[in-house]
């Protein structure tokens, strides 16, 4: 291995370009995550059925239905917002959690459980898909590349490297 501070060959003969933020970060996180916990609740419903039948499997999916919609609804309103106003996309997700956690409780205890409803796999289901979704979004998060500073203006009149 060679550098450019030793004599010898240099490491490399052309021009290293730079690289912006990441497109779209929201929705990438959004199809990685969900891809993620589907495959992760697909296991899962399996096993379901397995031990407990058609309505286990059933509940597992439904469980963890319920956890990727409570994620996927944050990440679409961090991909509408962030596009127009990326510093309040935090303050969007404030909110919308509020929101969801009211929302969601309210229909469940209105609607109240199935008959149908095995709460093992159920709770099953909605944990593994909880760890599954937080997994892949901190690994999607680590791959992403924030742009911290802005791009010098080519109007400015400053010397580019």
């Amino acid at each position: 291995m060679s550098s450019n501070a030793e004599s010898g060959r240099t490491s490399g003969s052309g021009s290293v370009g730079g690289s912006g933020p990441t497109r779209s970060l929201w929705l990438k996180l959004l199809a990685l995550s969900s891809a993620a916990a589907g495959a992760a609740l697909l296991v899962t419903a399996v096993l379901a059925f397995v031990f407990n039948g058609g309505y286990g499997a059933l509940s597992s999916l439904f469980g963890g239905a319920l956890v990727m919609a409570f994620f996927a609804i944050s990440l679409a309103i961090g991909h509408f917002v962030g596009r127009n106003n990326p510093s309040g996309a935090i303050g969007m997700f404030v909110a919308t959690y509020f929101v969801k956690v009211v929302g969601f409780a309210v229909v469940l205890f209105v609607l109240g459980a199935p008959a149908w409803l095995h709460e093992r796999w159920f709770l099953i289901g909605a944990v593994v898909c909880v760890i599954a979704w937080q997994a892949a979004e901190i690994i999607g998060f680590s791959k992403a590349r924030l742009q911290i500073y802005s791009d010098p203006d080519s109007q400015e009149g400053g010397t580019h490297v």
